[in-house]
C-alpha cells in the first residue's frame, strides 16, 4: 500500500527542473506536500529550482528515468522528456528511450508502491490531425518514421504502457494530453514558437514564421496547465484519462507574432521560412471532458499570459542569458 500517513504527501516529480515540472513543484510545495524533484538536467536547469532548495520539504535528485529509481512516495508525476522539437530531435533515440523506458521504470515503481501515477502525454499523439478540434477519442494521424516520430510515437507508446498496467495490474493511472503551454521558465532556445517570437522581438531580430503562418496552435498559460494536472491527479480513480489539458482559443502563427509585437517596442519584422516536415497545420483541444469531470478550464488568456512571459524573457535578455 502507498505510504500515506497524513494529508501531507511525498510526491515524485520526474522532469521537475524543467519548465512545467518546476512550476508543478512550486504548487505542490505551496500545498504543503513533500516533493522529490528528479531530473537529469538534459533540458531542465538549476535556475528553475534554485528558489526551492531552502525549503525543507524539497529534495533534488539528479537521475535519468531510463534507469530504475528506488524511493518511497505517495504519488508520481511523470513529466520527464524533452518536449520541444529542437531538443527531442537532437538525440531522437534517447527521446524514445526516455518516453518508453522512463514510463516502464516509473510504472514499475508505482506498481511496487501501489501509488497513483500521472503521465504527461501530449497533443502530439494526434499528429497532423484530420479531426478538428481534437477529442480524446480521436486516434490521431501520425507519421511513424518521420523526424518528429521519436516524440510522437514515444508518447503514444507510453500511453499504451500506462493503460496496460492499469488493466493488467489494477494500477491507478492518470493520462493528461498537454497542448501548447507557455510562460516564465521556458528555455529561451527551445525552438517553441512563443519563446522564439518573444526572444526575437526583445533582441530586435527578424521574427521567423514557418510556411504561410496560417497554421494554428492553442496556447495555455503554465499556471492553468499545472492546475489541470493537479485536478486530474486528485480526481476519482475511475477518471483515468486521457484528458486534454489546453486552452481551446486558437491562434494562427501570424496572429501570435502580432500579439507579441503589440507588447514589445522593437524594430523586428516578420520573415518566412519553409515549413518543417510533419508540422501540424492545426492544433486545438476539445476540453469538454476536463470541464465536466475536473471542473477545469483555463483562466489566463493570451494577452495577460504574454505580458508575464515577456517580462521573464526581458530579464534574461538583459542578463545576457538568452
Amino acid at each position: 500500500m502507498a505510504r500515506t500517513y497524513s494529508s501531507r504527501k511525498r510526491i515524485l516529480v520526474t522532469g521537475g527542473a524543467g519548465f512545467l515540472g518546476s512550476h508543478l513543484c512550486d504548487r505542490l510545495l505551496d500545498a504543503g506536500h513533500e516533493v522529490i524533484c528528479l531530473d537529469n538536467m538534459y533540458t531542465g536547469t538549476k535556475r528553475n529550482i534554485d528558489h526551492l532548495h531552502a525549503n525543507p520539504r524539497f529534495e533534488f535528485m539528479r537521475h535519468d528515468v531510463c534507469f530504475p529509481v528506488y524511493v518511497e512516495v505517495d504519488e508520481i508525476y511523470n513529466l520527464a522528456c524533452p518536449a520541444s522539437p529542437v531538443h527531442y530531435q537532437h538525440d531522437p533515440v534517447q527521446t524514445t528511450k526516455t518516453c518508453v523506458h522512463g514510463a516502464i521504470n516509473m510504472l514499475g515503481l508505482a506498481k511496487r508502491l501501489r501509488c497513483r501515477i500521472l503521465q504527461a502525454s501530449t497533443s502530439e499523439v494526434y499528429g497532423d490531425p484530420n479531426v478538428h478540434p481534437q477529442t480524446e477519442d480521436y486516434w490521431g494521424h501520425v507519421n511513424p518514421i518521420g523526424i518528429r516520430s521519436c516524440y510522437d510515437e514515444g508518447k503514444r507508446c507510453a500511453e499504451t504502457l500506462f493503460f496496460d498496467y492499469h488493466r493488467q495490474h489494477g494500477l491507478e493511472i492518470k493520462v493528461a494530453r498537454i497542448f501548447n503551454t507557455y510562460g516564465p521558465r521556458m528555455h529561451p532556445a527551445d525552438g517553441r514558437v512563443v519563446s522564439n517570437f518573444v526572444v526575437q522581438a526583445l533582441k530586435g531580430e527578424a521574427i521567423t514564421i514557418f510556411g504561410d503562418g496560417q497554421q494554428t496552435r492553442s496556447f495555455c498559460y503554465v499556471e492553468d496547465l499545472v492546475d489541470g494536472l493537479i485536478r486530474l491527479m486528485e480526481s476519482p480513480a475511475e477518471i483515468t484519462g486521457p484528458v486534454n489539458i489546453g486552452n481551446p482559443n486558437e491562434f494562427s502563427m501570424r496572429e501570435l507574432a502580432e500579439a507579441v509585437l503589440a507588447q514589445v517596442d522593437t524594430a523586428s519584422q516578420l520573415t518566412t521560412l519553409p515549413l518543417p516536415a510533419d508540422d501540424p497545420k492545426q492544433r486545438q483541444p476539445n476540453i469538454t471532458i476536463a470541464r465536466e469531470k475536473l471542473g477545469w478550464e483555463p483562466k489566463v488568456q493570451l494577452r495577460e499570459g504574454l505580458t508575464k512571459t515577456i517580462a521573464y524573457f526581458r530579464e534574461l535578455v538583459e542578463q545576457g542569458a538568452a
